[in-house]
């Protein structure tokens, strides 16, 4: 298993700059319909960084170079002005609510990217975080450059350093703690072929609709790692690819926030394993109290997964008539 995964390394990881864009343009009108890019942000209170990046993915993407299609904000339920500042900078913005209403959303990133889909057009669907400081547009290119030039590969990763800053400081390779102490450790022992990928947690990564649509999503922090487990078992480890795009800077969460983010990735993990629901779906962390000693405090631990959305009507239904239609203007 190590050497399968070293050959990946060698043979599925390379870097924005190695495609050109005009490689990319050419790919992607040859594709016709197939290669339509929907780039969407998944968006919680994101309002100080959320403009930033739509600005640059329309400017530089669509404007400059017709490479992105669609460019969606997915709003989970902001309560500051994440929606106006991502309509400003040019972005369709549909709130999580608004998407599959008989079915009543839950909270959690993989929610948000499982309901995209719906909202989404495109045949190859690019997720980008909304958090994202000093962004750059190769973040989107970089991982479209193997989707729209090898047809084998089914979904592609971004790779980056993250520092971890602390106020002018920064510690280089440091950040991305939960990968480093929780998925790491878990895919090398029970997923070797993924030992390989160097940011599996990452929130950066473009796959095809075909693929995605085939996949459980688990609805909270769980769902980077199981998408890529069940890529894994569902096309295999060559359908994968991993592109360097430079450096990610971005809001590092306090350690207690960590701690639920890995219990959510634990338990993904598990039901991969084994497929058994956790003894006790809780995680409990504490806090000095204000008269000493240490109080408890009880969070849960996300256990809900979504269906892979070929087995959801309205999905199918909204997929035929979107191909009926094109077919028509194609005639």
């Amino acid at each position: 298993m190590l050497e399968e995964a070293e050959k990946w390394l060698r043979l599925r990881s390379s870097a924005a700059a190695d495609r050109p864009m005009s490689r990319l343009l050419a790919a992607k009108r040859a594709a016709g319909a197939a290669g339509s890019v929907s780039v969407v942000l998944p968006a919680l209170n994101e309002e100080p960084t959320v403009g930033a990046i739509v600005e640059t993915i329309r400017r530089d993407l669509m404007e400059e170079v017709p490479l992105v299609d669609e460019l969606l904000v997915l709003d989970s339920g902001s309560t500051d002005r994440t929606a106006e500042a991502a309509a400003a900078a040019g972005a369709k913005v549909v709130h999580r609510d608004e998407i599959l209403p008989r079915l009543p959303a839950l909270p959690g990133k993989g929610e948000v990217l499982w309901r995209s889909l719906f909202a989404a057009h495109g045949e190859i669907i690019c997720f980008v975080d909304a958090d994202l400081r000093e962004f750059d547009s190769r973040f989107v290119s970089g991982i479209l450059g193997p989707l729209l030039l090898e047809q084998e590969v089914q979904m592609v990763k971004a790779m980056y350093d993250r520092p971890l800053e602390h106020g002018t400081g920064s510690g280089a390779g440091q950040g991305g703690r939960v990968t480093e102490l929780v998925a790491r450790p878990l895919l090398n022992l029970h997923w070797p072929e993924l030992a390989g990928v160097v940011q599996p947690l990452g929130g950066e990564y473009a796959a095809r609709r075909s693929l995605l649509e085939q996949l459980r999503f688990p609805v909270g922090y769980g769902v980077e790692i199981g998408l890529l487990v069940d890529t894994l078992r569902l096309a295999g480890l060559d359908a994968l690819a991993q592109v360097d795009v430079g450096v990610r800077r971005h809001r590092h969460q306090d350690g207690q926030a960590l701690g639920r983010m890995a219990a959510a990735i634990y338990r993904t993990a598990q039901a991969r394993l084994d497929g058994s629901a956790p003894v006790r779906a809780r995680i409990t962390q504490f806090e000095r109290g204000p008269e000493g000693g240490f109080d408890p405090c009880d969070h849960p631990v996300d256990t809900v997964e979504r269906p892979p959305l070929v087995t959801v009507p309205e999905y199918a239904a909204a997929r035929a008539a979107r191909r009926a239609s094109a077919a028509g203007r194609a005639a």
